[in-house]
């Protein structure tokens, strides 16, 4: 008798502990993690692709070089669009903790304009050199320069398909917990693609230029 009362007590307590404790993961954890897991994945490819540029930059099968083909003035606009697409997301962050819909909207859409406005000067940027000759097949320098710039533009590109995605699921939903939480990781996504272009700007355009 006493064994059973025993047993009895010991499964009172186990299923008392699993109820204590079994919200102690915060909503959404997993898929944050599991979006870290991928941003690192991310960073292996750009690696890999800043990895082959360090390799082939140079390599201009007496073709153009970067001082040739690249305009600074042009590229440092195009950088501008994408740092103030990372300011005007702090903004929709900060007005999405303040619960506020219409101005998440307005600056999520700021940001969506901005990235558009980087897709098109660097589609600008990729049709004037294949104007010029100087398309991804012209040399070893030209293919590693198309592949890394262009992987990231398809990058800005899904972003801002994702954004718009999101802008409909808020005007839809409002500011629902697992709305904040995609726009949370979207952020992240977001910021991450700003230090790649950081990084494209300094070792593509700037060494480039002093090459």
């Amino acid at each position: 008798m006493s064994q059973s009362v025993t047993a009895d007590s010991t499964g009172d307590l186990t299923a008392r502990y699993f109820d204590l404790h079994e919200h102690d993961h915060p909503e959404g954890g997993s898929t944050m993690l599991g979006f870290w897991i991928y941003l690192m994945s991310d960073c292996l490819i750009f690696a890999m692709l800043f990895a082959a540029y360090a390799v082939f930059g140079g390599n201009y099968a007496a073709g153009p070089s970067p001082r040739d083909l690249f305009d600074l003035d042009l590229i440092a606009l195009n950088t501008a669009m994408l740092l103030f697409s990372s300011i005007t997301y702090g903004f929709a962050m900060l007005e999405m903790e303040k619960g506020k819909v219409g101005a998440t909207q307005m600056w999520l859409a700021i940001t969506g304009l901005f990235g558009a406005a980087f897709l098109a000067i660097e589609l600008y940027e990729f049709s004037h050199l294949i104007h010029l000759g100087a398309g991804p097949q012209r040399s070893a320098f030209l293919s590693s320069f198309f592949t890394l710039v262009g992987t990231h533009g398809l990058h800005v590109t899904f972003g801002i398909i994702w954004l718009v995605t999101l802008m409909v699921q808020v005007a839809k939903k409002g500011l629902i917990q697992a709305n904040k939480r995609r726009l949370m990781c979207l952020s992240l996504f977001w910021h991450f693609l700003d230090v790649i272009w950081i990084g494209v700007f300094t070792f593509v355009y700037l060494m480039g230029m002093l090459r």
